[in-house]
């Protein structure tokens, strides 16, 4: 088994437990009141910004083979995950350039931040957000939301493309020298922050 297929298979049981958390419950059901998605919202647009520096301080370290992907993820980061965001934002009447980061954002944001001094450490605790995203998008898929703006943002992460973007963070973290005790170590960690994402500051 690949060590991206064993992280899988440990941090499942930490899907699940997001797919059973009132906020993701809410966007499944298209009845997630509006001023908690604005605030999630806000908050997931400053860890994006954040992850696009994770993507592009890696890119720094990489092997050839691996630089142009890290440049397309950060590249697809800013450009297409943050124009949903940014037209989210007009929607729910999100002030993106005023949110401050709540400590859930501010923890995880520092914990990738901080692993991706190290190139193989980076991908292990960068794959949560990956994986773990086209993984609810493709669950919560089976049964679109009807409102229409919580449909558009399950699409996004259901998305094909979205999906070969994870395959290939996974290849890399594969093909790296990652430490596969130490990559579940903080594979483990950052799933853990991806549920408490999902707490939204008031």
């Amino acid at each position: 088994m690949s060590l991206s297929a064993h992280l899988e298979d440990v941090g499942f049981p930490l899907v699940e437990r997001q797919l059973e958390h009132p906020t993701v419950v809410g966007i499944a059901k298209g009845e997630l009141p509006e001023a908690v998605f604005r605030s999630w919202l806000e908050q997931d647009y400053l860890f994006l910004l954040d992850y696009v520096r994770v993507f592009s301080r890696l890119a720094w370290q990489a092997p050839a083979a691996h630089l142009g992907d890290l440049v397309d993820l950060a590249h697809a980061t800013y450009h297409e995950e943050l124009s949903l965001h940014r037209s989210l934002a007009g929607e729910f009447g999100a002030d993106l350039d005023g949110a401050v980061k709540g400590a859930p954002c501010q923890a995880y944001t520092t914990f990738l931040l901080d692993s991706a001094a190290s190139y193989s450490d980076g991908l292990a605790a960068l794959y949560p957000c990956m994986w773990g995203y086209s993984t609810l998008g493709s669950i919560l898929a089976r049964n679109l939301p009807q409102e229409p703006r919580y449909r558009r943002w399950v699409e996004t992460y259901s998305d094909p493309g979205f999906a070969a973007l994870t395959r290939r963070c996974a290849q890399m973290l594969d093909e790296s020298d990652a430490d596969p005790a130490r990559a579940e170590t903080l594979f483990l960690e950052g799933m853990r922050h991806e549920l408490a994402f999902w707490n939204v500051p008031d």
